[in-house]
């Protein structure tokens, strides 16, 4: 992920650069330009100015009553955990003196290797960065002996908290991960690449620029706790870059249906003939749907057309206030069994094939139990993109997951009746911190840089609401509970058994899923009665999922029935170069091959209310 560069203007980009030529031949090649104090000493008195609007900003919704809540259960929760790390070394006094020595030692190895460094000497480092960690990639954090002893000396110490965590013994697995989590969040928030006194290219940004840089960081930072409603949202995209409908999610359409939680989408055909049987998708609530509609070269809903495919999509509404009380079995009626209503009533069809992705999938899959036990079998086969139904082996986002942690938040959402867009977005980018949160502080408020123009993380920070009553059971039946995978989730008065659906199923799951892991897809694949295609592609979440054929990037695996062990069926696995998309849609073209004349939607009994991609999806959070 790139950043857009600004450039210093000509003359004061060529002074620097005479200055660093003038340099004398013994001083090292990366050494600081002088700034021009009097400019410095301007663009200073310009930050505390700046600062006055982000302290304006902050306390603004706290001054009229608005201020979001939550950050001091989390800080709480935090405390806690760490807490319960401490309890266990503190019982083994001896456990602790080693540990101790072991950091010292470290420590004492730096100190000596940079003694040796200023006496001329060659000194192998006593921590590395991993390869992969752009944080440390300035040639300054290994050639400046002061940077250096200052990274080393954050990873020795990152690394130390990092295994008492590890080592501290008769922990439960969940506190545990809990910890490792939090430990996570402090060290990267903590690394010396955050400051600009201890990283080499902010300090040389900032004498280069007379703080200029930092002006326009404050002026940002300003921008964007006002964004947020009093809390920070950092950007991570051009805002100005993208309009919903213009350039991204641009699939021609109509909305042919709308109800209090969702706008039904029917996409223009784009070949004569279609494939007689439509195909439903039910995007997650959590994000927007157009994630499968980034652009002309990504979208997966536009290829589908493309194929000759009638696409139908689900827009979920970003609910307030007045959605509180709409919980799981609501969106199961108002969403996918509105939507098989509509579709029936569009194209007079009473058989669709359907795709759930993420949370979207975890209600598609309630959806088609509760079909089953009701004998309704309008959904003829079924596609899971990054799916968990099974979570006993879930993601990264179990550690928010325990009895007081959801207290917490149904108490947060039963004021407002919702879960604020910023939490859930929040989490996610607290899965991976040092490239979702800290390389674009450092970029936006230290190098006073806009974020590049990408339309992926502009989704990204798109967020929407939840529901209190329909995140509250998802929560707890599915997360804390299990109850799905165990056959003991309600529904409408039914007992739901995942073993009664037998309809064909084509589970997607992505390698490098932190979300949705493959083996918890595996292991929820075998929950299911009938035949089940298990895929695993190559990426993660969203770009294991969102990877057009044109593009010839990644691969996937296929290896017949999801049986036995995760591990034993990858290694047995055929990888396939490139795009999963063809291989699904010879699935889908196989169970029902029959083709009709295209259908223009608000031709059949439902008309066009609205161009796609609708109203819902604009409304912001």
């Amino acid at each position: 992920m790139g950043s857009k560069v600004e450039h210093e203007p000509k003359g004061r980009q060529a002074a620097a650069q005479t200055k660093q030529a003038a340099a004398p031949a013994d001083e090292p090649a990366t050494g600081f330009a002088s700034p021009d104090f009097d400019q410095f000493s301007q663009n200073m008195a310009r930050l505390v100015e700046e600062y006055g609007k982000v302290t304006a900003a902050y306390l603004k919704p706290v001054e009229r009553g608005e201020a979001k809540t939550g950050q001091a259960d989390e800080a709480s929760e935090m405390v806690k955990t760490l807490g319960r790390v401490a309890e266990r070394w503190v019982n083994d006094p001896r456990k602790i003196i080693e540990a101790q020595g072991a950091l010292t030692s470290d420590f004492l190895s730096l100190w000596s290797n940079t003694l040796k460094r200023a006496g001329g000497e060659e000194a192998a480092p006593v921590a590395e960065p991993d390869k992969r960690d752009a944080r440390f990639s300035d040639p300054d954090w290994s050639a400046h002996p002061m940077f250096d002893f200052v990274k080393q000396a954050y990873l020795i110490g990152s690394r130390w908290a990092e295994a008492m965590v590890d080592k501290a013994e008769d922990l439960d697995p969940h506190t545990r991960e809990k910890a490792r989590f939090y430990v996570k969040q402090i060290s990267s928030a903590l690394s010396p690449s955050n400051f600009v006194a201890t990283n080499p290219e902010l300090l040389r940004e900032t004498l280069a620029q007379n703080g200029e840089n930092l002006v326009r960081g404050m002026k940002m930072l300003a921008e964007d706790i006002e964004a947020g409603g009093g809390e920070l949202k950092i950007r991570q995209s051009d805002p100005r870059a993208f309009e919903v409908g213009v350039n991204i999610a641009t699939t021609p359409g109509k909305v042919i249906f709308r109800n209090e939680i969702i706008e039904l989408i029917q996409y223009q055909p784009a070949t004569p003939d279609v494939l007689k049987r439509p195909l439903l998708i039910v995007p997650p609530w959590i994000n927007k749907f157009y994630i499968l509609d980034l652009n002309a070269e990504k979208s997966f809903i536009r290829w589908c057309v493309a194929q000759g495919l009638t696409v139908f999509c689900i827009s979920w509404v970003n609910p307030d206030e007045r959605h509180a009380a709409k919980d799981f079995e609501s969106y199961m009626r108002e969403g996918i069994f509105a939507a098989l209503d509509a579709i029936e009533a569009a194209t007079g069809e009473k058989s669709v094939t359907a795709i759930g992705y993420c949370v979207g999938g975890t209600l598609l899959a309630v959806t088609l139990a509760y079909m089953a036990a009701i004998k309704d079998r309008r959904i003829a086969s079924a596609t899971f993109f990054t799916t968990q139904v099974d979570f006993s082996r879930a993601g990264e986002l179990s550690v928010f997951v325990d009895e007081g942690q959801i207290r917490s938040i149904e108490e947060q959402m039963a004021a407002r009746g919702f879960l604020d867009g910023s939490r859930m977005s929040g989490a996610f980018n607290m899965l991976r911190p040092n490239d979702l949160i800290w390389s674009y502080a450092v970029n936006n408020y230290l190098k006073g840089k806009t974020p590049t123009a990408f339309d992926l993380l502009y989704w990204n920070s798109d967020s929407t609401r939840m529901p209190a009553a329909n995140h509250s059971f998802y929560l707890r039946n599915c997360y804390l509970e299990n109850k799905l995978s165990k056959g003991e989730m309600r529904i409408g008065g039914k007992s739901l058994d995942l073993k009664e659906v037998t309809i064909p199923i084509y589970n997607l799951a992505a390698r490098e899923d932190h979300i949705a892991p493959a083996p918890s897809v595996f292991l929820g694949s075998q929950c299911f009665g009938g035949p089940v295609d298990y895929v695993v592609s190559g990426s993660g979440h969203i770009a294991g999922v969102v990877n057009p054929p044109s593009k010839v990037k990644y691969q996937y695996w296929t290896g017949g029935p999801p049986r036995g062990a995760y591990e034993d069926w990858i290694r047995a696995a055929t990888e396939t170069p490139g795009s999963w998309w063809p291989h699904w849609f010879s699935w889908v073209e196989q169970q029902a091959p029959k083709r009709v004349k295209a259908r223009e939607p608000g031709a059949g009994k439902l008309k066009a209310i609205e161009d796609a991609p609708g109203s819902y999806v604009k409304v912001k959070a």
